[in-house]
């Protein structure tokens, strides 16, 4: 009994003590994305902030590929000691695992340790169309269902699963483009080869400040202080619409608790700065600092929502 007590006591000091002392070496943050864009600008704020509030360089690492499944098993795969961190965002960890089979537990693989922030999504229509609000755009969708046309940056992402509830919950139908990216999307939208889609807000702001881009309605819980002019969808009569573009930090499975604490506490902490807080703005990301008890049930309930939309809508990538 007295040898057990023993080992007990020397696991919780050799813990304690890890997480004291750390960290004691530099650290990787790894972004499943190449270099660019919002995943790699939220994985280098990161390491900057918590490079100077502990200490230590936090190096970031680019792994593309695979749709982020190459960097999300290289950080399943990594000893669970904290100096092995990633971007987890709602593509690896919420869409992806909803509409593919994935070579990872996006819940028992990894340790949630802090959500960063999130942007919505935008439904916007083309200025040709003669509709001005989310009513008019399902009566004209409703009228013209042959000719009406919809752009996704690709099959199973963010911006098409959003369109989809949309047309599940509105009850019309609408013929859709995939496009590799939200780029190209973009642009054959600009000229008028679809009618609507449904971008992140930074994507999508530059052309709707340019009169390109008709904003109807947009994704979250409350208007964008960016585009306050455009009512959510609760307000426009559909509820259910809060999904973001979400990222935050993971790591591997079993990462001792004090060093996940700390990393949640460093990381809200930062939240809370005015230079985190520009360099953030820039893609119209809004910090949403939680435990990692509450980020850990955030991408339960991610992954539960698109899994479940998946379904109804008979939408998935190994078909």
């Amino acid at each position: 009994m007295a040898s057990w007590i023993f080992l007990l006591f020397a696991a919780s000091f050799s813990l304690g003590a890890l997480a004291q002392g750390y960290p004691a070496k530099p650290v990787k943050i790894i972004v499943p994305a190449q270099p660019g864009g919002g995943l790699d600008l939220i994985g280098r704020t990161v390491a900057d902030q918590l490079g100077r509030s502990m200490e230590q360089s936090f190096v970031v690492e680019n792994i593309s590929g695979g749709g982020g499944q190459i960097a999300t098993m290289a950080t399943a795969r990594a000893a669970p000691d904290g100096y092995t961190l990633m971007v987890g965002y709602v593509g690896t960890h919420g869409t992806n695992p909803a509409v593919r089979k994935v070579p990872y537990d996006a819940v028992k693989d990894f340790t949630a340790i802090a959500m960063v922030g999130g942007t919505p999504n935008v439904l916007v229509a083309h200025p040709s169309l003669p509709v001005t609000d989310l009513k008019s755009l399902i009566d004209y969708a409703k009228k013209h269902a042959a000719t009406m046309t919809y752009a996704s940056g690709g099959i199973g992402l963010l911006n098409h699963l959003a369109m989809e509830q949309l047309k599940g919950a509105a009850g019309f139908e609408a013929v859709v483009a995939h496009y590799r990216g939200i780029g190209p999307a973009i642009n054959d939208f600009l000229g008028g080869q679809t009618m609507m889609m449904m971008p992140g807000l930074a994507a999508a702001l530059p052309h709707i400040r340019a009169g390109k881009m008709r904003p109807i309605a947009i994704t979250g819980l409350k208007r964008h202080a960016l585009l306050a002019e455009a009512p959510t969808f609760e307000e426009s009569g559909f509820k259910g619409f809060d999904g973001v573009q979400w990222y935050g930090i993971v790591g591997p499975a079993r990462l001792p608790v004090e060093i996940t604490r700390r990393l949640n506490a460093e990381i809200n902490r930062s939240l809370a700065s005015p230079a985190l807080l520009q360099r953030l703005s820039a893609e119209a990301i809004d910090p949403m600092p939680m435990t990692p008890e509450q980020f850990g049930k955030f991408i339960q309930a991610d992954i539960a929502r698109w899994s479940s939309l998946a379904r109804e809508r008979k939408i998935s990538l190994d078909d």
